[in-house]
């Protein structure tokens, strides 16, 4: 059966693909880098095309795929069936061909510990067409030093080496240093990168917050790094050498995942997911994957899916390893269509359905508040970022028992309940979703009828949290996301909460503690002054 060449063969003659192709007829003894007579015979060829040829070559000796690259270098493919677990290596080696006589080169060596390849050799072809210097190259398992080691130079007389038994002893001593590594069952370990062409400050805090979000998603972090540029690479977001060496030490320290704090474009996802056999996602992907966990209702539901589809839709132009974790168990092929074209159109059709529906329960919703209105019951909506009290706020004012827990997105579906004041006015407080900083444009979109919402209100409650230390970066995104909603027109309360947890007389901001009511949400005696202030708001 015919095998497929990969990698460039633009502008190569029938004869030289032909030539190319009678490579997978080859084999070397498992043992053994290569054959002298297979060396001889890949120089040959590479000399006669000026152009890297590579073979990747698994542990029974036989040739799986022959690549084509450019003079001065090689792309490996992607190797679906050979994927280096933790604790083990690739089950390939790579045999491949430099045009001059230079040692492994900085692309060579970063695919062998990239890829987590078995071994690298590199046959030298000298000026006159002939097998020259052979340098190798394999993994060394000691994650406190550099993570390959380059072998002394040399000829293809001694490419007869007993290298698998080393590849064995590797692997062996790589199993063992997993094993003292204990992870825990079913989570994942994520290494968090952020790029920034702006204050440090801004980052550091940006990443504390990605941490959050990845402990609200049963993620643990094993490592981070915050790197300054003066552009965001278009590619690679920090650049491919920079890169390389992030997801080399988040290899050693044994992630499964690499999380990015901002949202990748869809060139970037292909760039970086084509570049490493690691899973990827941004900070939308880690926001949407735990709303999806979070939402209860039906509507929620309906919207945290609509989300996840309309940021799904652009990046199916990416047809590479990113698809499958991209779509999911979307698609399947038809007659006369791919796969692509069918994951475009099914979720197409999915949006679609996913507003409809959302339509008609927005529409009942619509008629239930036109009951309510009939009442007159002014309305009091808390606002306030993800985290801050919301919840607890509204459980201790009504004594009721609305979910909440101390981690990010805790309630996503609106809850409304009555508060009766102390002179019998009654009034529909309610509660929203929290906000983030660069809340994900597709959650806005979905959530925007809910949000919405809050243009009824009569007050809204802007709660937060002063004990922690961005405080004022959290009430700034608030507002932002109120005033993009034309809601700050709306009379406004602050409800600075968690003062139990903080020294109000050492507090750097005391201005704006004078702005609103000093409250502990957990502690209903300190509620008074909030509610003799909604209740004076409220009859105004």
């Amino acid at each position: 059966m015919k095998k497929k060449l990969y990698g460039n063969t633009s502008g190569l003659r029938n004869t030289q693909i032909k030539n190319l192709e009678t490579l997978y007829t080859f084999s070397s003894p498992p043992e053994y880098i290569t054959i002298p007579e297979l060396a001889k015979s890949l120089v040959k060829m590479s000399h006669d095309i000026r152009r890297q040829i590579g073979l990747l070559i698994d542990r029974n000796g036989k040739i799986i795929y022959v690549i084509i690259g450019e003079s001065h270098k090689i792309v490996i493919p992607v190797t679906p069936g050979y994927m280096a677990l933790p604790g083990k290596l690739k089950g390939l080696r790579l045999l491949h061909t430099h045009l001059k006589d230079e040692s492994l080169t900085r692309d060579d060596l970063t695919d062998l510990a990239l890829l987590r390849l078995d071994y690298i050799t590199a046959i030298c072809i000298s000026q006159d067409g002939q097998p020259g210097t052979v340098y190798s190259g394999h993994i060394l398992p000691d994650e406190d030093s550099k993570p390959y080691q380059v072998l002394e130079p040399i000829t293809i007389q001694e490419l007869k080496n007993d290298c698998l038994a080393q590849i064995m002893a590797l692997e062996s001593e790589l199993t063992r240093k997993n094993s003292l590594y204990k992870p825990e069952s079913g989570r994942e370990t994520a290494f968090l990168i952020n790029a920034t062409t702006s204050d440090p400050k801004d980052a550091y805090a940006s990443i504390e917050e990605l941490k959050e979000l990845c402990k609200t998603s049963h993620i643990k972090v094993i490592g981070t790094t915050i790197q300054r540029r003066k552009t965001i690479d278009p590619k690679f977001v920090v650049g491919k050498g920079k890169l390389s060496s992030l997801i080399i030490q988040a290899i050693q320290k044994y992630a499964t995942l690499l999380v990015f704090d901002r949202e990748l474009s869809s060139s970037q996802i292909r760039s970086i997911t084509d570049f490493v056999e690691m899973k990827v996602i941004d900070r939308t992907q880690l926001i949407l994957d735990i709303f999806a966990g979070q939402a209860k209702s039906r509507e929620g539901k309906f919207q945290v899916e609509l989300a996840q589809m309309e940021y799904l839709l652009p990046r199916l132009i990416t047809k590479n390893t990113a698809m499958s974790r991209l779509t999911g168990g979307i698609g399947g092929r038809g007659p006369g269509e791919t796969k692509l074209e069918i994951n475009r159109r099914r979720v197409n059709e999915r949006i679609n359905r996913l507003k409809k529906e959302i339509a008609k329960i927005r529409k009942q919703r619509h008629q239930q508040k036109s009951r309510r209105k009939k009442k007159d019951l002014p309305i009091i909506s808390i606002v306030g970022y993800t985290n801050v009290g919301k919840s607890t706020l509204l459980n201790t004012l009504t004594q009721s028992k609305i979910m909440a827990a101390n981690r990010l997105f805790a309630t996503l579906d609106p809850s409304s309940r009555r508060l009766r004041f102390p002179k019998d006015t009654e009034v529909i407080i309610t509660d929203t979703v929290g906000f983030i900083q660069d809340l994900p444009k597709e959650l806005m979109e979905a959530f925007h009828a809910t949000l919405v919402e809050l243009s009824d209100a009569n007050v809204i409650l802007h709660v937060i949290d002063i004990s922690n230390p961005r405080y004022q970066q959290q009430k700034d995104s608030v507002e932002k996301i109120l005033k993009n909603l034309k809601l700050d027109a709306i009379p406004t309360l602050y409800v600075f909460n968690k003062i139990d947890k903080v020294n109000l007389d050492a507090f750097d901001n005391k201005w704006l503690l004078n702005q609103g009511v000093l409250v502990s949400a957990t502690q209903k005696q300190t509620l008074k002054p909030l509610v003799e202030k909604l209740e004076s708001m409220v009859s105004r």
